[in-house]
């Protein structure tokens, strides 16, 4: 199992629609309908007015990521309205062999 980790900062302002109105019809949605993906976890933080998003996507294998993600799986995937919600688009992502998969999720949401 591979994880696949982005990151984003936006404002504080802009954070609840990010993840109301935007991520689950372009992100969540492409993550859940691509064959080998096995999770996503997205984490939230806030600090001096703006929202640190990071993402993790859990992935069966490096082809699987290719369905998602394209040739060059190390390039971040962006849609045409990001930079609506991000002013800095990060060019790339990082990849980590899951060594431990032993997760009892419940989440506030």
């Amino acid at each position: 199992m591979i994880a696949r980790i982005w990151h984003g900062k936006t404002t504080a302002e802009k954070a609840d629609a990010y993840m109301e109105e935007y991520f689950h019809q372009t992100g969540l949605a492409d993550y859940q309908g691509t064959e080998g993906n096995l999770g996503v976890l997205v984490l939230r933080k806030y600090e001096e007015g703006r929202a640190d998003f990071l993402m993790l996507t859990l992935w069966e294998s490096e082809d699987a990521i290719r369905k998602f993600a394209g040739e060059d799986i190390n390039s971040a995937r962006y849609y045409p309205e990001d930079k609506k919600y991000f002013a800095e688009l990060e060019p790339s992502v990082v990849h980590y062999d899951v060594l431990v998969n032993h997760l009892n999720l419940k989440t506030s949401s």
